[in-house]
């Protein structure tokens, strides 16, 4: 399955970069996206983690071993510790889904939080630099 919904549009951000944004409002609770993931190996990973992808792949599998990379707009979205958006991974459907946990305004970045929880404040690995 992919989905994408069509308000949605990638800009420069003010965070930096690209991000995902919208031509419309959308409620809380919406379904934004369902991405299917190309998987990439364990063989794979030192290799994908060398490159410019590093930065836009999800750890993936139960074990998260894996890496994965959206092949929708998934790889696109900002992070905010207090992100409008949670994501789940279909590890049996090769997946991700994206949902908004807050209203985003016509116009607003949708950004999902990278420790895969809205409300997490670990810090990352950017975080450091």
């Amino acid at each position: 399955m992919n989905m994408l919904l069509p308000s949605l549009f990638i800009a420069t951000s003010h965070k930096g970069g690209r991000g995902v944004f919208t031509t419309k409002a959308i409620p809380a609770n919406t379904v934004i996206e369902i991405s299917p993931v190309l998987v990439f190996s364990v063989k794979e990973k030192p290799f994908i983690e060398q490159t410019h992808l590093a930065n836009y792949v999800f750890e993936w599998g139960y074990s998260r071993r894996y890496r994965a990379l959206g092949m929708g707009y998934v790889s696109m979205y900002n992070h905010d510790y207090s992100s409008n958006c949670d994501y789940e991974m279909d590890f049996e459907e090769k997946t991700i889904t994206v949902k908004t946990v807050k209203d985003v305004p016509k116009g607003g970045e949708l950004y999902i939080n990278y420790n895969a929880d809205p409300e997490e404040k670990k810090p990352l690995w950017f975080d450091a630099i």
